[in-house]
């Protein structure tokens, strides 16, 4: 198969390609054979590879309709999911998880990390119905979960232990909600503690709010540092507050986070929709630091988050349409040059296998857009797209499957 005339980002060329802006690609056998300078140096479209998506919640999306809308307020929407959790039965969380995979894997998405609400030393029935979904689809989309448990529920170390002991087991990241706790810096280091003896990646939820004083992802980054030859995986997401604090307070911060090699993961619709007051149109966007970040050294993420609950009432597991909303919010640009936000640097942040970097040998896992530069990404048209895996166009692919 041969693609021709497609301008790949420079963050997503791999090592060693001529320079170039278009190239002609060629797959084979499920992989990238060839690169080359195109013959006809005007772009018909953007290769990118499939995106990663590093943030969502499949445990509970698709269920506004029955909990409302929370409409700005994220303890209300916390505590109306606690109320409904219980009445959901294994089988009607596994269907809402999978219509999720479905769209994500039509989309292009070829990864994704999910948060589990894990409120209680027992793991949630959302555990069973992810690991079915796990193996449903293993070998087409990469699936990952993380255990999303209040950082006061670490304070009782036999509960901190079992929930690390599941999450080791079912071969999952552990996590934590952080947002101003009392004993702040003491609770995050029994979940290092137990991330360091079960062998564990760490995602937090951290500061998902604008209140100034609200700095867990400062300890975070101080706790990741101090842990010297012993430094998990640490991914954060949110750090709304960040977005508020004195821009001295937070540069500092940012390199501290750039130190301890902290992926930060922004969620823009959530975080839109939730961060600002609904009594008159919000000033503050929600998102954290974007662009400081990038600046300081780190390599930013963009992704999901909540669909159609009570957190985010809309949205799709379309990853192209977050990242638009993410370049307006946080004002990115050029836009192309943050596409990594969707593919490589996601792709870092879950620790996957390949870095979504595109060369000779690489999975033919892409995405073709109409978009012929950086000003159509964000235009409906500019966003149509050819799904390839596995060097097939997908629908092509899914034909034969059925044919088999």
């Amino acid at each position: 198969m041969k693609l021709e005339s497609l301008h790949i980002p420079g963050g997503l060329r791999a090592e060693g390609l001529a320079q170039a802006e278009v190239f002609d690609i060629t797959l084979d056998e499920g992989r990238v054979a060839s690169v080359l300078p195109a013959r006809n140096a005007v772009a018909r479209g953007t290769l990118i590879s499939c995106p990663v998506d590093a943030h969502v919640h499949i445990d509970k999306n698709y269920s506004v309709r029955e909990v409302g809308p929370a409409n700005g307020n994220l303890f209300a929407a916390i505590g109306r999911m606690e109320e409904r959790r219980a009445q959901w039965s294994v089988e009607h969380i596994a269907q809402r998880m999978e219509r999720a995979a479905q769209q994500a894997w039509r989309c292009g998405t070829r990864a994704l990390r999910t948060h589990l609400d894990w409120t209680t030393p027992e793991a949630p029935r959302s555990l069973p119905a992810f690991e079915q979904l796990r193996e449903r689809w293993r070998g087409r989309l990469e699936l990952q979960f993380v255990s999303l448990t209040p950082l006061d529920v670490f304070a009782d170390a036999d509960a901190g232990r079992r929930i690390a002991r599941a999450v080791r087991q079912s071969g999952g990241v552990l996590g934590a909600f952080v947002f101003r706790n009392e004993g702040l810096v003491h609770k995050l280091g029994r979940v290092f503690d137990l991330a360091q003896e079960h062998g564990l990646a760490l995602d937090f939820h951290v500061d998902e709010g604008l209140d100034a004083d609200a700095t867990g992802l400062r300890a975070i980054a101080q706790l990741t540092i101090a842990r010297g030859s012993f430094r998990p995986r640490v991914v954060c997401g949110h750090a709304c507050s960040l977005s508020v604090q004195p821009a001295a307070q937070a540069q500092d911060t940012l390199a501290l986070c750039a130190q301890a090699g902290i992926h930060l993961v922004a969620l823009p619709t959530t975080n839109l929709y939730l961060q600002g007051e609904w009594d008159a149109t919000p000033v503050p966007r929600g998102i954290t630091r974007l662009r400081e970040a990038a600046g300081a050294g780190l390599r930013p993420v963009l992704a999901t988050d909540n669909v159609q609950d009570a957190f985010y009432p809309y949205g799709s597991y379309d990853l192209l349409e977050t990242f638009g909303l993410g370049v307006q919010m946080a004002h990115l640009a050029p836009a192309g040059d943050w596409l990594g936000a969707i593919t490589t640097h996601a792709a870092a942040a879950l620790g996957l296998s390949w870095d979504g970097r595109i060369g000779p040998g690489c999975p033919a896992d892409l995405v073709v857009l109409a978009a012929g530069d950086e000003y159509e990404l964000l235009d409906p048209q500019g966003r149509a797209r050819t799904v390839i895996r596995s060097g097939r166009v997908l629908e092509q692919q899914e034909q034969k499957e059925q044919v088999q």
